[in-house]
């Protein structure tokens, strides 16, 4: 199993494309092997690249805030899923509604403004992010995960300070590629043992998961998989704060191109044999 963030990691950080990952996609299709995006993005946002990918796996948004399971995927069936539409959706995180008035509850009290999605008119998110005014659009359809940052610089003391306010408030605070996250007691890592850990029950056997991300909120990603990359920012270093707490798999190129290079190089090293034909049949991939 693969778990990807998107930004910055399998998606350009200025463009968006993952054209330089494409090698890579390849091999993966042709092996069968499951791609799950993992992101701070929301579903809608997340559906637009999963059919550029032409991917039809189960994913999860909005950092860990939810698990998006398409129906007839699994044979077996898992309890606490809630029916949407076309999906079995497992969620794990704090309303939006909820994120949006503790954020500006604390913000308030530290004297320190902020500007969140919930703030920002889709046309002012497309300029700022470099994104379409459709996919800034997408953006605002949030249901877990308020990205904001601080309009003002502000020190490390006080920042520290409004993380352990929010955390006596049960919610937590990190940090993505470009803006702060504010999301419930849900990170990636949560989700993705939980996502893991149906794959091993439909397949009934253990499963290796390469994990991939550029930014301290897939650091909880990064803990639980058997093979945590990690590819460099845009000026060619690495996360020190992933770096502080994990020693990773390091890639060599940027983004999408260290996506690349690393996925191909591990795939090589086993052959591409991360599932036998056997199990493979168990479970429709498309």
């Amino acid at each position: 199993m693969i778990f990807t963030d998107l930004d910055g990691t399998l998606l350009d950080y200025h463009t968006y494309s993952f054209k330089k990952a494409l090698p890579a996609l390849k091999e993966i299709k042709k092996e069968k092997i499951p791609l799950i995006l993992c992101t701070s993005k929301t579903c809608a946002e997340t559906e637009f690249y999963l059919k550029k990918l032409k991917i039809l796996h189960p994913f999860i948004v909005e950092n860990g805030g939810a698990i998006f399971i398409p129906k007839g995927y699994f044979h077996k069936r898992f309890s606490n899923l809630k029916k949407r539409s076309k999906y079995w959706v497992k969620e794990l995180g704090t309303s939006y509604q909820t994120l949006r008035k503790r954020l500006g509850e604390v913000s308030q009290k530290f004297k320190v403004k902020i500007k969140g999605f919930g703030d920002m008119k889709p046309e002012e998110i497309a300029k700022k992010y470099e994104l379409s005014l459709r996919e800034a659009k997408l953006s605002k359809k949030r249901q877990y995960d308020e990205p904001f940052y601080f309009v003002s610089k502000i020190d490390f003391e006080i920042l520290n300070k409004i993380k352990k306010e929010f955390a006596q408030l049960n919610l937590f605070l990190t940090k993505g590629g470009r803006l702060f996250h504010l999301t419930g007691k849900n990170d990636k890592g949560r989700a993705v043992k939980i996502l893991k850990r149906m794959y091993e029950m439909e397949w009934n056997t253990k499963v290796k998961a390469i994990g991939i991300g550029d930014s301290l909120n897939d650091l909880p990603m990064l803990r639980i998989v058997d093979f945590p990359i990690l590819v460099k920012l845009q000026d060619e270093s690495y996360d020190k704060d992933v770096l502080k707490n994990i020693k990773p798999i390091l890639s060599l190129g940027i983004g999408p191109q260290g996506w690349n290079e690393k996925v191909l190089e591990i795939l090589e090293n086993f052959n591409g044999r991360w599932l036998c034909l056997s199990q493979r049949r168990r479970i429709k991939i498309p």
